[in-house]
């Protein structure tokens, strides 16, 4: 693979394209072929345990939040679904003929 620098002396710079192993993908340090390259979900490199490690715990957040919003938006919409409910349960009962009495449970 041919550096950047490279492709800069050679005339190529328009033609360019950058690896997605060139850099960290937290804190953009470049990576060198010859040092460990730390990898999370598949395709994004990092270049140590600390940087990979603080992309996971944002990613752990970011879900935490998601998941949040969408429950309290879902219990929200239940809500909203129970009383439209009981609602037109009211209004059925209203036109029902209602007897009063004892109810004897054995």
């Amino acid at each position: 693979m041919a550096s950047a620098a490279a492709y800069y002396y050679t005339g190529c710079e328009h033609d360019y394209q950058p690896h997605f192993l060139d850099s960290c993908s937290l804190c953009c340090r470049s990576l060198n072929q010859n040092s460990d390259i730390f990898m999370y979900r598949g395709n994004t490199p990092f270049c140590s345990q600390e940087c990979r490690q603080e992309q996971i715990e944002m990613d752990e957040a970011m879900e935490k939040k998601w998941k949040l919003s969408s429950s309290s938006s879902s219990s929200t919409k239940r809500s909203s679904a129970v009383r439209q409910n009981s609602d037109s349960a009211k209004e059925s009962d209203m036109k029902k003929a209602v007897r009063t009495g004892t109810v004897a449970v054995i």
